[in-house]
């Protein structure tokens, strides 16, 4: 997704992280947990550290879908992992019975997958979890519900999370804003990159604490009446196409929302004209007639005109990074 770039974290924040999941799930939840991201990927603290520390075991596999092959797999307590991986995991039939706990984070969590995980089998907990490497992993959490669509709830222990304008002021409950984030997980920054460090950590002016920092993460929020975090997309996935600003990340929840989608990726291409287009990616549930026609004609009936897509691309699956994560 770019030059890669070293996150310097502390073992203190870490502890921090270690300390907050141990007062959230239990001994039995954590005695065996699958290891599946790489060590690059910020969810591997998490994997390795949090289970071994309260006394657990830990399954390594190459990653998630490897699972169905792997002999330990009925072991397994505790699967943490992307929604595009859960997904898959679910679509073959292959969440282990033991398997009662599931943690998503990485990527924007859709109501339809969280049915979809409790209809599967035994799970018991399914938690939506949201942070940027630069907190230490998680930065908020929420326990999701069948039938509801999923909020990534409130702080961890020891975390502040803030939603604010342009300005750097905070915004009313229901009104959008980037999320800034404090506290205990808050990296030093990027390794021998101060200039970038100063863009994206930067004083603490909400808080009050002396000497505190916030991390800007990019991400686009708002906060519910019931005080919990809701998640709209990413500053650098709003676009202008035909003068209009437009989230692509709201054209892929309405997209998702259609009964006969599995899941769904929006991108912005150059035609022809050289001029941006919207094109819409899906992948179509299994056994669902999808049609391309009548899709376009629930888009124009959820959303502005202009916010349909030019294009509409049906593909088996979406490509994914080597973390899981959908490849734009």
């Amino acid at each position: 997704t770019g030059t890669p770039k070293g996150v310097a974290i502390t073992q203190q924040s870490t502890v921090a992280l270690i300390h907050w999941a141990h007062t959230v799930y239990t001994a039995e939840q954590l005695q065996c947990v699958l290891a599946s991201t790489s060590l690059c990927f910020d969810l591997s603290v998490f994997e390795l550290l949090v289970p071994l520390c309260r006394g657990g075991a830990v399954i390594l596999a190459e990653n998630a879908l490897a699972l169905t092959e792997l002999p330990a797999a009925r072991e397994v307590t505790l699967i943490n992992t992307v929604p595009s991986a859960m997904a898959e995991l679910v679509r073959a039939g292959a969440v282990p019975a033991a398997a009662q706990t599931i943690n998503l984070a990485g990527e924007a969590l859709s109501g339809r997958l969280v049915t979809q995980i409790y209809e599967s089998g035994r799970v018991q907990q399914v938690w939506n979890l949201y942070g940027p490497s630069e907190d230490t992993t998680y930065s908020t959490y929420a326990r999701c519900r069948a039938g509801e669509e999923p909020r990534i709830g409130r702080p961890v222990d020891n975390t502040q999370a803030y939603v604010v304008d342009g300005a750097g002021a905070l915004v009313a409950v229901g009104v959008e804003g980037e999320i800034w984030l404090g506290g205990a997980g808050l990296a030093r920054g990027y390794f021998g990159r101060a200039a970038q460090t100063a863009e994206r950590f930067i004083p603490d002016a909400l808080s009050g604490v002396a000497g505190g920092r916030l991390y800007r993460t990019g991400d686009v929020g708002r906060y519910s009446a019931s005080g919990e975090l809701e998640y709209v997309g990413r500053r650098d996935q709003q676009v202008k196409v035909r003068g209009y600003r437009i989230e692509l990340g709201e054209i892929e929840a309405v997209l998702k929302h259609h009964p006969a989608v599995a899941e769904a990726a929006v991108v912005v291409r150059a035609a022809r004209s050289g001029e941006p287009e919207i094109v819409g990616y899906v992948v179509w549930q299994a056994g669902a007639a999808g049609d391309v026609g009548e899709l376009r004609r629930y888009l124009r009936e959820q959303v502005p005109g202009y916010m349909v897509p030019t294009q509409m691309v049906v593909l088996e699956e979406l490509p994914q990074t080597e973390n899981g994560k959908v490849d734009r």
